[in-house]
């Protein structure tokens, strides 16, 4: 009886944790689509260079910020849903384990640094006019150099070692010597797991600098393939035959460059 109460709590838990990563996921892919298509930026921009305000870097970090939430959320929703499950049972058994919030904050922490990062990279790359103020890539040698970068990264082991850590979660707990108790630890963890994802992904997202930072089908696509990269079976493959694609497309993109 006691089970089955359990079983059926664990279920309830585990569609309030789904039903809320999905509200992330949509609210912040939503915005970031109004961003692309529905909000006039042509205020803020100039098709020439001009030194940023504080206001415009706050508006791009935050953007980026919003962009890797809602583009990372559902690849870590395995990693989140086994952390409320494990709280949940050792609740019953007495042992009280932080909110699986606290995992999830950890987790975005780390994607919001990256986003700080990757604001400061369009900053640099703009102000040397690699990059348009529009945030599209400036030559096609540019985006075929990092499609081929991109593809290359694909191969390296520290891809490789990351990825197995993003695939595994429950080897990943084990390996950082499982849950314990406390926000901050909770927290913590959830850090540790998105800087693993990080490694996985970062080449990744650099070609957005290539292709267009706000360009929709770009953001979409790189937001499945990481999804599959999760969860394929022989995932080194795919990501090694998807680095070969890469490097492939970019030598094609240079040859066509005029």
């Amino acid at each position: 009886m006691a089970g089955s109460a359990l079983e059926s709590t664990l279920r309830r838990d585990r569609w309030l944790v789904v039903a809320a990563l999905v509200l992330v996921a949509v609210l912040t892919l939503g915005y970031t689509y109004w961003l692309a298509t529905g909000f006039d930026m042509s205020g803020m921009m100039s098709p020439e260079y001009v030194p940023w305000s504080r206001g415009y870097f706050l508006f791009m970090l935050a953007m980026w910020v919003v962009m890797m939430i809602g583009m990372m959320t559902p690849s870590v929703a395995p990693t989140i849903l086994l952390y409320a499950e494990f709280a949940r049972r050792s609740s019953s058994r007495g042992h009280v384990f932080a909110s699986a919030a606290w995992f999830a904050a950890g987790y975005l922490l780390a994607w919001s640094l990256f986003a700080l990062a990757a604001t400061l990279l369009q900053w640099l790359l703009e102000k040397w006019a690699l990059v348009t103020p529009m945030m599209a890539g400036t030559s096609r040698t540019l985006g075929g150099w990092t499609l081929i970068a991109a593809g290359v990264y694909q191969w390296l082991p520290l891809k490789q070692a990351c990825l197995s850590q993003c695939r595994s979660p429950l080897s990943f707990i084990q390996r950082q010597g499982g849950f314990r108790p406390g926000a901050s630890a909770a927290m913590l963890l959830g850090l540790k797991h998105g800087c693993y994802c990080i490694g996985c992904c970062w080449m990744l997202m650099v070609l957005l600098f290539a292709f267009g930072v706000m360009n929709l089908r770009w953001i979409a696509g790189l937001m499945v393939f990481v999804l599959l990269e999760k969860l394929v079976p022989r995932a080194g493959w795919f990501s090694r035959a998807a680095g070969v694609a890469a490097v492939i497309a970019g030598i094609r993109m240079m040859n066509g460059a005029g």
